[in-house]
């Protein structure tokens, strides 16, 4: 598939409808930070969250793994909370389990790794966020709110 066939309304808003599994890799135990309140956000919606972080054991009320080989159910969603250089392996465990959508989170981009996936069968969204894009194309924007002022790119 090529980067325009994904990242459409009507590309995401099937991927969200039809994808209800989600393995949130770089999910952080801090209740402040932009994967948890995406975590947070698609859980309270009806998602099956599974965290992926290798220094916990247990991220909103979920059994946490280190990584997505280690995950002993089907993932249909990979949702990426990683840098950019990070992402290439993340696609690759990916690939072994069967995932069926790389999902890269704002300001994660990996052209490389894009390809890689789409050479393989999956769908990839790169540089979207699974929140924004769940609440803009199914009107719960509202919902936990998009800008709170909790979450900022500034060092406190």
């Amino acid at each position: 598939m090529a980067e325009s066939d994904t990242q459409d309304n009507n590309s995401l808003r099937r991927i969200l409808k039809e994808y209800k599994t989600i393995a949130v890799v770089g999910l952080s135990s801090n209740w402040n930070r932009p994967s948890r309140f995406a975590a947070k956000y698609m859980k309270g919606h009806g998602y099956n969250i599974i965290p992926v972080n290798p220094s916990q054991n247990e991220i909103l009320g979920e059994i946490c793994y280190p990584s997505l080989l280690d995950i002993p159910e089907p993932v249909d969603i990979v949702d990426i909370f990683r840098r950019a250089q990070d992402v290439l392996p993340i696609v690759e465990d990916a690939i072994t389990i069967g995932a069926k959508v790389i999902w890269m989170q704002l300001g994660v981009i990996n052209q490389e790794a894009a390809d890689r996936a789409r050479q393989s069968g999956l769908q990839v969204v790169m540089d979207r966020c699974v929140k924004i894009e769940h609440g803009r194309l199914f009107g719960g924007i509202n919902y936990l709110g998009v800008n709170r002022r909790l979450i900022s790119s500034k060092k406190l």
